[in-house]
């Protein structure tokens, strides 16, 4: 019986001992678990109000959700709408995948062979269009109306206009396999893929002696080529001068105080405020474009466009005609993220010579004229014929009157 309680006592007092040890681990996980808690509370606590939601969703898809997802597709998601989320129309994100387009716009320049294609299914393929001169295209002796069949031994037909041209673009100082019909024959020919510069300016001397000289862009190279425009139709003998900027998307404001410069006399043609505060003017010198000239405009002249017009017009130096323009008022700084995408926000303002904001505003001409919704469109693709083109007749008439 003695040696029974020795034995029971034994086995109480370790229980006893494994009892306190299990309720001093229990406190002490507690402990821990609500020092972790506080610091996850704390940590939430420190985020923004975006960055709080976006963590919590994150918990309960990576806890909860049944399906799969690419992390890299919701990160884009988000930043997408992260910045269409401040209400600036101009500010915006692009993925690394969309940054290389994006480059090729503002370098007016993209890796290729110098062809443009038209999707034509009755003739099996993509009919050439146009071809650059002193271009891989026409070094190969590729010929406009030859229509590409196979890239890569893939039928063109089959890759739709846009999966062409991604299959015929590349990296550069690679060879692309083309297979094409021309009449009745074919042929297959290795064309070696290269940078192209795009012209951004056009010009033509019209009738009258007067110089048309179209702006697809500010962006890389605009200042330089229209500053060449210039002097050819100077060359060619013109009175007087048309600047067509409809469509012209703007650009670089590099581009365009150097084109302004070249064209007005010395006075102030740039302010702008960064967000810092600081203020800056940009000036030009005494040398100027002295003739009369005319500046074409419509609703989507953006930008460093409708600022071109809208100076020249505060200047007095040029006729302003066509409609509207949208109305920008603020500039931008695209930020290279650490991924490869890219970050393009509003960072300023800027002004007229005068002070004033286009903001909401824009240029109104000094002789507004409408297109209609076909010759709209018409001018858009480049198809409108230039006597079917009422506002460019009424620039002719307008500088022609100053001429005379």
């Amino acid at each position: 019986m003695e040696k029974f309680l020795k034995i029971a006592a034994a086995i109480l007092a370790a229980l006893v001992l494994i009892g306190a040890t299990f309720l001093t681990t229990f406190t002490i996980m507690t402990k821990k678990l609500d020092v972790i808690e506080a610091e996850y509370e704390k940590k939430l606590s420190e985020l923004s109000p975006a960055q709080k939601k976006i963590a919590e969703i994150e918990t309960y898809l990576d806890e909860r959700f049944v399906r799969e997802y690419d992390e890299q597709t919701m990160a884009d998601a988000a930043a997408y709408a992260y910045v269409k989320a401040t209400g600036d129309r101009w500010s915006y994100y692009l993925s690394s995948e969309e940054y290389d387009s994006y480059k090729e716009q503002m370098d007016n320049a993209y890796v290729g062979i110098g062809v443009t294609i038209l999707e034509k299914p009755e003739l099996g393929g993509m009919l050439i269009d146009s071809i650059t001169p002193g271009g891989p295209a026409e070094e190969a002796g590729i010929e406009v109306g030859d229509v590409l069949i196979l890239v890569e031994n893939e039928k063109s037909i089959e890759l739709g206009l846009k999966g062409t041209q991604e299959r015929v673009r590349g990296e550069e100082g690679t060879p692309v396999s083309l297979t094409f019909a021309r009449g009745t024959e074919q042929y297959t020919v290795s064309v070696m893929r290269r940078s192209i510069e795009q012209a951004v300016v056009s010009d033509e001397l019209l009738a009258g002696n007067i110089g048309y000289i179209a702006i697809k862009n500010f962006d890389a190279r605009s200042a330089q080529e229209s500053r060449a425009a210039i002097d050819r139709m100077l060359a060619a003998g013109a009175k007087g001068l048309i600047f067509d900027v409809r469509f012209n998307g703007g650009g670089y404001k590099e581009e365009l105080v150097s084109l302004l410069d070249t064209i007005l006399p010395e006075g102030v043609i740039f302010r702008s405020e960064h967000y810092t505060g600081e203020k800056t003017e940009d000036h030009s010198d005494p040398d100027c474009l002295q003739l009369p000239m005319a500046v074409l405009v419509n609703d989507s002249s953006y930008s460093a466009a409708e600022f071109f017009a809208a100076v020249l017009q505060e200047y007095d130096w040029a006729t302003v005609i066509g409609t509207k323009t949208c109305g920008k008022g603020n500039y931008q700084q695209a930020y290279r993220l650490s991924d490869g995408s890219l970050l393009n926000i509003s960072v300023g303002k800027y002004f007229l010579p005068s002070g004033k904001s286009l903001t909401d505003i824009g240029v109104i001409p000094d002789m507004e004229i409408e297109l209609d919704d076909e010759e709209y469109l018409k001018l858009y693709y480049g198809k409108l014929e230039k006597e079917n083109d009422l506002q460019l007749q009424a620039a002719i008439k307008a500088v022609t009157a100053k001429i005379s």
